[in-house]
């Protein structure tokens, strides 16, 4: 922890001098030398198994192949997107692409031709490297339909067609490209409307990765499973870029199956392990339901949305550690706060952690930009090495995003303690403004939460003529438990204050969820507002 006294809700950077800025080569490099005989990458099938095997010796070479087959075909700084669930050759794509100074365009395998046509477009892509399918959806089918309403896109590659992925590597030549020069476009999740391109570097999508893992407690040697989709900054930024960076040993899962998981972590003795909420929810249910062996586990670490204090009790109890909390978002590369490993229960479970090193995190009056004290609730703004270029071709958001004086506005909201501890309280815009007073869903969700039979809940703002607007709660359960309004409400009441408690309970068996696993609340409510949603009698 580091050891600040505040007075107002600014926290200046921590951490020393900066270290020497890191290109995904140099990081690449680096652990290479220091341990080449190292398993760097197993790739899981399906059902578990391993089947492709790198060392690090191996990987970088693979790596080196490849970007000289891409610096064959693409000038320096051209965009190349990949359209592709979590295979090994979207990892040597990735690094490939860091190595011959070409910008990888990330896309969610779930996208239909409309979404995909978009980011292709957006982010002048000429190029796509896809799968044929996944999960049902005809990747290639849809790829190649869209492609053809595309003059600029001049390459189409199937990623399991290794003679034309690895042509020209003959005659291609590695590049050298700046800590400082972009190397991903990626595209936010969408929480809130269509999403926008983060235009991404070297340095902060490496160092970001390494010192989180590191917070983490990852060491050199420890194997981990890699769950998380890819073409977001947790699966390829922080699993990734700081798995490699910190010399452990990636267990990559095609996809999220908590049953082949947890019967991966068993056999494999796995120490650490990263996910979303709902899916440690998911892996909790099943380890409690199979009675596996997943006493390996030292380390979790959650985020990408508020972990709920319930949660955090429920994985110490069956995954055996703590969750570490990380905050943060795609266009700060993403990791902005985190718990300490030995920081107490409470702070655990009541905060997101202290800012990560060389990071400025200030709580700004979201009318006035001006700090706020310490413990008044305002927004989370940050100014880091890890903050994006900028938005890719959209001058308009980028400076409504990043002030002049370079801080980044979260559209979160939270305050500070005098040790620099954050709390989450909402967002700008999913606050809930009732009858003239602001309600946070958070706090509202964190209450309910503690209801043994309620696993997940979302709390979302839906118009009302007398009050402007309304409370609705939903939640999902994986109990048979009965829930009926009157009890919801006489459970809230005990927790919080009138004027917070629900105006309606509605209960689902599923989520709208991102490609990155964050519930779309703006789509519960619209759904609530058409009248797909029928609350409790």
């Amino acid at each position: 922890m580091y050891k600040v006294e505040l007075t107002e809700s600014y926290f200046p950077a921590q951490g020393g001098d900066d270290p020497a800025p890191m290109t995904v080569g140099d990081m690449l490099r680096q652990s290479t030398a220091r341990s080449p005989d190292t398993m760097a990458l197993k790739e899981l099938t399906y059902e578990g198994e391993i089947a492709q095997t790198w060392t690090y010796a191996e990987l970088l070479a693979d790596a080196e192949r490849l970007a000289k087959a891409l610096a064959s075909r693409h000038a320096e700084g051209s965009r190349i997107a990949v359209y592709a669930n979590n295979v090994p050759e979207w990892v040597l794509l990735e690094l490939a692409c860091g190595l011959a100074g070409v910008i990888l365009v990330t896309v969610n395998p779930a996208y239909q031709k409309r979404e995909l046509k978009f980011v292709l477009e957006q982010s002048r892509s000429e190029a796509i490297y896809y799968v044929a399918d996944f999960r049902g959806n005809p990747m290639q089918e849809i790829a190649d339909s869209v492609c053809d309403e595309i003059p600029a896109i001049k390459h189409r590659i199937l990623l399991n067609d290794h003679d034309a992925l690895y042509a020209g590597a003959d005659t291609g030549a590695l590049r050298h490209p700046k800590p400082s020069d972009a190397t991903q476009i990626q595209y936010t999740s969408g929480t809130t409307g269509f999403p926008k391109g983060a235009l991404l570097h070297h340095n902060g999508l490496v160092r970001n990765g390494i010192d989180a893992m590191q917070r983490a407690g990852v060491k050199p040697g420890d194997s981990f499973v890699h769950n998380m989709p890819l073409f977001h900054t947790t699966g390829c930024a922080i699993l990734v870029l700081g798995g490699l960076g910190t010399g452990g040993t990636m267990l990559l899962a095609p996809m999220f199956d908590p049953e082949m998981i947890v019967r991966v972590i068993e056999r494999e003795k796995t120490r650490f392990i990263l996910g979303v909420p709902t899916m440690l929810v998911a892996l909790i249910h099943e380890v409690r339901q199979s009675g596996r062996d997943v006493s390996s586990v030292e380390c979790i670490m959650s985020g990408g949305s508020m972990v709920p204090p319930q949660l955090c009790r429920d994985a110490l109890e069956t995954l055996g550690a703590p969750i570490q909390i990380v905050y943060g978002q795609t266009e700060t590369s993403p990791v902005l706060t985190q718990a300490w490993h030995a920081d107490t229960e409470e702070d655990l479970t009541q905060t997101i952690g202290q800012p990560v090193a060389y990071t400025e995190i200030s709580i700004r009056d979201p009318q006035s930009n001006a700090v706020v004290p310490v413990g008044v609730q305002g927004e989370i703004c940050a100014r880091a090495y890890s903050v994006m270029l900028g938005y890719n071709d959209n001058p308009d958001a980028t400076a409504a995003t990043i002030d002049t004086d370079n801080w980044l506005h979260t559209g979160d909201l939270g305050t500070m303690d005098s040790r620099g501890y954050v709390k989450i309280t909402g967002r700008v815009k999913e606050m809930i403004i009732r009858g003239g007073e602001n309600l946070f869903p958070a706090e509202i969700e964190n209450a309910m939460l503690e209801h043994d039979a309620i696993d997940e809940v979302a709390v979302v703002g839906v118009p009302d003529e007398k009050w402007g607007e309304q409370v609705a709660c939903f939640i999902r359960s994986e109990s048979d438990h009965a829930f009926s309004p009157a009890e919801l409400k006489t459970f809230v009441r005990e927790r919080l204050s009138p004027q917070k408690t629900p105006a309606y309970w509605i209960q689902v068996s599923e989520w709208p969820l991102t490609g990155s696993g964050k519930i779309r609340k703006f789509k519960l409510a619209e759904e609530f507002e058409a009248g797909q949603h029928t609350p409790m009698d």
